[in-house]
């Protein structure tokens, strides 16, 4: 199986609503996001590629155009902006235009991480 990752960053603000009112993750805040799409397969292409990272700049312009410093809340039209939300959201995404999408990670903090994996 091959398998390759691509990194975008990006910030925006959220806020959890639905938390109890004095949980820090309730209140306005922003996060500096690192998003990793892995894509897998068991062919490379003529190139020899599972795909051509170039091919994943369609992924960057999404983020840059709908996602950077931007509101969460707002972008999603809900208050489910959760990293394991975002996850989801960007593997849906990816999935729809690259067929060997198979996992997206989302980071909020240096230490955190979230991934969506079917």
């Amino acid at each position: 199986m091959y398998r390759i990752t691509k990194e975008f960053h990006f910030s925006a603000s959220h806020q959890l609503k639905n938390l109890p009112a004095d949980h820090q993750c309730a209140r306005l805040h922003g996060h500096n996001y690192i998003v990793m799409v892995e894509l897998a397969g068991t062919e490379l292409n003529e190139h020899g590629f599972l795909r051509d990272y170039h091919e994943l700049k369609a992924l960057k312009t999404y983020i840059d155009d709908h996602f950077d410093h931007r509101h969460l809340n707002d972008v999603l039209g809900h208050d489910k902006t959760t990293a394991e939300c975002l996850a989801k959201h960007f593997y849906d995404w990816c999935k729809a235009r690259f067929a060997e999408t198979s996992a997206v990670k989302v980071s909020e903090t240096q230490k955190t991480w979230a991934e969506y994996r079917p």
